[in-house]
């Protein structure tokens, strides 16, 4: 049986809290789990001590026995000394996807074909303007 280490929510709508619980990673988010080892309420202020509670006797425990905390749950864990969390790379994070890039490769191609065509109208000369037939007045 795999074991985590997540959060539960609980609280109304818009107003969320959080229970850090022990549980069966097949079990549903807020469903049964193992033990309740701490709570966590992101309504408070972040350097509120009430924000983040955790008992770190449990959550060391859990850890030996080998539960797999959560990123959210890791960062708690981080914070409390309690376990180190690996710094995450994800070097294609900002790196737009496959359609964005050929979107942007239509504009640059589009644009290019308008500057070209600027260019060559300017390297054009003027066609020389014909002077206006003089108008014929008819007087009644």
């Amino acid at each position: 049986m795999a074991v985590s280490i997540r959060l539960s929510r609980g609280g109304s709508k818009k107003r969320p809290y959080y229970r850090i619980v022990v549980a069966n990673s097949t079990a549903p988010r807020d469903g049964a789990f193992i033990e309740k080892i701490g709570t966590y309420n992101p309504m408070l202020s972040k350097d509120d001590e009430k924000r983040v509670i955790l008992d770190g006797e449990r959550a060391k425990h859990w850890l030996s026995v080998g539960a797999q905390p959560t990123d959210r749950v890791a960062r708690f864990l981080d914070a409390a000394g309690i376990r180190e969390r690996a710094a995450r790379n994800n070097p294609k994070k900002a790196e737009p996807g496959e359609k964005a890039k050929e979107r942007a490769e239509e504009r640059a191609a589009k644009a290019a074909a308008l500057a070209e065509a600027a260019a060559e109208a300017a390297a054009a000369p003027a066609p020389a303007e014909e002077a206006p037939a003089a108008e014929e007045t008819t007087e009644a």
